[in-house]
């Protein structure tokens, strides 16, 4: 059986650093740090009291007050970042067939300010009451329900449901929206990944495994992969929805070409629950593993969208993953950690930083990896590779590789590369 290319034809973003796919992208090319101190709730006594929220979102200007009944921060934000997508794509003409358009948008926590709502009233107010929940608390919460919003608000009738694989969760889904279209079970994929966790539970959960950076004193410098200084990751929100679609069903409708889904690779760490393998072995699986899958050389990779969190462990982890699977050619990359500018979007992570991937390639630009002080040198970091510090670095990028590690040692890699005949 022959696969079918995948192209990508569509693109929408709601992002820490703009709520747009062009604003999002021009500030990830001049720097722009997404942090600040938390809104969303009273984190005073909270060890961390920053993130990267998304700003200037007014939900009423998308949703009628029937319709936000239904619908957790989460699921706001992928019907917006699904909506610039199809509207992108133009998958509302006429003479597309519905019933062959699907949609996988992965959450790697989900409706958790719902969860946190409904359970904190029970255990204040259940003894007294009884059990008294809203009857869209299950809906509104579950991880997989912005994909069946998505499929009702357009009417799409092709493959549906969520993936839940931690901070992989959208690498996983565009991989496996992917593979339904090369493999002739859908002609186009709605897909992506959504994320709202910054709320008391999301955050004190994550400061109780010392996982996040506590630098209240300069939030926007917090998020510094690769520095000898960096103490943890910076949560971030958000959504970023990828339209998908068999290469010959792009072209027949004269739809606009961003760039080529090239392959993708699967892997587990097998190793524990919270940290990556110290050599990176999951990692290299999953790299190596995604370049067979694209029938490439670890040569024609030009750029790497790294995991890159900021933790002490997993930064270490990657660099040493990147030089076993490149070698010689790991000096000749560009690489950068674009969390440093937009936080750490958890179950959104993949797919915003697979559509930083799709704008290098089309673009031939990569964005900076900021917040790093030349003195601030981690010995076990190689400083010789080229993880594009402060700048964006103008090349030719042919083909991007984007990798996201996930807690429970999952790890899925994508490749994108130029679209030629």
């Amino acid at each position: 059986m022959e696969l079918k290319r995948v192209v990508v034809t569509g693109l929408g973003v709601l992002s820490p650093i703009g709520n747009d796919v062009e604003t999002t992208w021009r500030n990830a090319l001049n720097g722009v740090s997404g942090a600040g101190p938390i809104t969303h709730f009273d984190a005073s006594k909270f060890k961390t009291q920053f993130a990267c929220e998304v700003k200037n979102f007014d939900a009423s200007e998308h949703f009628d007050r029937k319709k936000l009944r239904q619908l957790d921060l989460y699921a706001q934000y992928a019907l917006v970042a699904a909506k610039q997508a199809v509207e992108d794509a133009k998958l509302e003409e006429e003479g597309i067939n519905k019933d062959r358009v699907g949609v996988i948008v992965a959450a790697g926590i989900g409706g958790l300010h719902t969860f946190e709502e409904e359970a904190g009233y029970y255990a204040v107010h259940g003894e007294e009451q009884g059990p008294k929940y809203n009857p869209f608390f299950i809906p509104k919460m579950i991880a997989d329900i912005a994909s069946g919003h998505i499929s009702m608000q357009y009417g799409f009738h092709g493959p549906n449901y969520g993936v839940v694989s931690a901070c992989a969760s959208s690498n996983n889904a565009i991989i496996d929206a992917f593979n339904l279209i090369r493999l002739g079970k859908a002609n186009v994929m709605v897909t992506g990944g959504a994320e709202a966790a910054v709320y008391p539970a999301g955050v004190g959960g994550f400061n109780s495994m010392h996982a996040l950076s506590t630098r209240n004193d300069s939030p926007e410098t917090a998020s510094r992969p690769f520095s000898a200084s960096r103490d943890g990751f910076v949560i971030g929100e958000g959504s970023a929805v990828l339209i998908l679609e068999e290469l010959e069903h792009a072209k027949a409708r004269g739809a606009k070409i961003y760039a080529e889904v090239a392959g993708g690779g699967l892997s587990a760490d097998a190793y524990h629950l919270t940290a990556t393998h110290p050599e990176g072995l999951g990692a290299i699986l999953a790299m190596n593993n995604a370049l067979e899958d694209a029938e490439m050389k670890p040569e024609d990779i030009d750029y790497i969208n790294v995991h890159g969190t900021s933790t002490p462990v997993g930064d270490v982890s990657e660099v040493k993953a990147i030089k076993e699977v490149f070698g010689d050619h790991a000096y000749k990359l560009n690489i950068s950690s674009t969390k440093s500018m937009t936080g750490h979007l958890l179950g959104a992570t993949g797919a915003l930083e697979a559509m930083f991937s799709v704008k290098s390639v089309q673009e031939d630009i990569v964005p900076p990896t900021i917040n790093h002080d030349p003195e601030d040198k981690d010995e076990n970091i190689d400083y010789n590779l080229n993880f594009t510090f402060d700048k964006p670095q103008k090349r030719t990028v042919n083909a991007a590789l984007s990798n996201s590690f996930g807690f429970g040692g999952h790890n899925a890699t994508v490749i994108v590369k130029k679209y030629t005949e």
